[in-house]
């Protein structure tokens, strides 16, 4: 079969350098036994690594020619190529009980937030999960406080995981290049069980702190406090901040905070 045809709705990019593809397999190497889930691996560049190591392999593939390519071309896969949308599947269904897992891929562009978002589903199972996404993005996950790129993302996942920005990827080594360039990390569970607050109000306040990222925490988090709050509750230093300037630490302080006073 010839080479699969990229297209633009699905955000295909197909990486043509065996040596990163290589680089970012090898992140992967201290969990050689676990199971692992590949998403998107279109022409199986990445894939070929991961099953030259040994890992316990599942694809997760929408794009039906890709499909058949690697039907074709990695018979080792027998079985283990899921034809759906990574976005849509329950994870539990491809690595049945409660054991770890870890996840992998060159993510593709246009839907690689979304991707992480579901991740977060599955934080009780997820060992580690690596792999390569637009530079803005992954800079974005593993941003320290006081960084222009620290997001929402960066809180919920750094609030679970050890994130690492491992190296960047020029864009020439792409069939079709895209017009930016790429960054690989690495996110390793981080073993905490319990932020120590209320997990949903935590996520509340982190979304809304950021859905008006040029205000301070006084203005932005207004709605979610009593309607009298008392001199001594804003005369914190906090409430002068804004969002990116926070550590997970003091989101997980700043949500008992507001839930003791509600």
């Amino acid at each position: 079969m010839q080479n699969v045809r990229p297209k633009k709705n699905l955000g295909q990019h197909f990486l043509t350098d065996r040596s990163v593809a290589d680089r970012i397999a090898a992140t992967l190497d201290p969990y050689i036994g676990m199971p692992v889930i590949e998403v998107g691996p279109g022409m199986g560049m990445l894939t070929q690594f991961l099953l030259e190591r040994g890992h316990n392999l599942t694809v997760v593939e929408l794009d039906s020619e890709s499909v058949e390519y690697l039907n074709e071309n990695f018979p080792q896969l027998k079985g283990r190529i899921i034809e759906e949308d990574f976005l849509k599947l329950d994870l539990n269904r491809i690595v049945p009980g409660d054991g770890k897992f870890c996840v992998i891929g060159n993510y593709p562009y246009n839907i690689s937030s979304q991707i992480f978002f579901h991740l977060l589903d599955y934080l009780d199972r997820v060992e580690c999960c690596s792999g390569m996404l637009q530079r803005e993005v992954a800079q974005r996950l593993a941003a320290e406080p006081g960084g222009k790129d620290r997001g929402i993302l960066s809180i919920l996942l750094q609030a679970w995981f050890d994130v690492e920005y491992l190296f960047t990827v020029s864009e020439n080594v792409f069939n079709p290049p895209p017009k930016v360039k790429s960054g690989v990390i690495k996110m390793v569970r981080n073993g905490v069980t319990d932020l120590g607050c209320d997990t949903r109000l935590f996520k509340s306040i982190v979304k809304t702190s950021f859905g008006q990222r040029r205000k301070t925490l006084r203005n932005s988090l207004r709605g979610m406090l009593p309607p009298d709050p008392s001199p001594e509750l804003m005369a914190l230093p906090v409430w002068g901040m804004r969002p990116e300037q926070l550590s997970v630490e003091q989101f997980i302080e700043l949500t008992n905070l507001i839930s003791n006073k509600k």
